[in-house]
């Protein structure tokens, strides 16, 4: 990228979305929520359900200070939650400091394959199989959230429950497209092994944004 083309978009962001709506997964889940979905992603889930993000080039450039108005029209308080494709792609000091300084909790939804860039009130790890989580991400996840396509990812689930920090949130969510198969055994796992919750999708449910 050249100089001219790197000023040009210093203060701009791929926005696939935006909406104000309901946090429906993990902690937070029933939390009033703005979401921020950037554009780009490069690891890739098979199932992932807005493959539509992957491409940051297809969604246009918005000037933070849109982002910051479009917000405050919606609502002056509460959670931004920062999400994708993968939003740690992009450089997020400048969006964070602008959302913290009009007194809003920073969020973000990662899958951790990226260095960690903005400052964030909370971090939401999800790791992927196609792209590892770096450590520095993991080290500051406050949430880890599986999502449960099979069996076998409940001991991939435990090696990084090893590697978060103790006070770390664990939650279990089932693949939507195979939640009525793997909803029972993240059930029957959780309950022989209570350090973890379920999560759910809950704005599927409702069927909210």
């Amino acid at each position: 990228m050249t100089a001219i083309s790197t000023t040009l978009t210093k203060n701009k962001l791929p926005v696939m979305e935006h909406f104000y709506t309901l946090q429906g997964e993990g902690f937070h889940q029933g939390k009033a929520a703005y979401f921020v979905r950037l554009g780009g992603c490069d690891v890739g889930c098979v199932w992932c359900d807005v493959k539509e993000s992957w491409d940051k080039d297809a969604h246009p450039l918005m000037q933070i200070s849109d982002i910051i108005h479009s917000i405050k029209k919606a609502t002056n308080q509460g959670i931004v939650v920062i999400t994708g494709g993968e939003p740690l792609m992009h450089d997020l000091d400048e969006l964070t400091s602008a959302l913290q300084k009009e007194g809003f909790l920073t969020h973000i939804e990662t899958s951790g394959a990226h260095p960690l860039s903005g400052n964030f009130d909370w971090v939401c790890l999800s790791p992927k199989k196609f792209k590892a989580p770096l450590e520095q991400v993991i080290k500051c996840a406050n949430e880890l959230k599986i999502v449960v396509f099979n069996k076998s990812d409940f001991e991939w689930a435990e090696f990084y429950a090893s590697q978060v920090p103790s006070h770390c949130k664990l939650y279990l969510q089932p693949e939507w497209d195979k939640s009525a198969l793997v909803t029972p055994m993240i059930i029957e796992y959780i309950k022989a092994n209570p350090k973890w919750e379920l999560s759910l999708q809950l704005h599927k449910y409702i069927n909210v944004p």
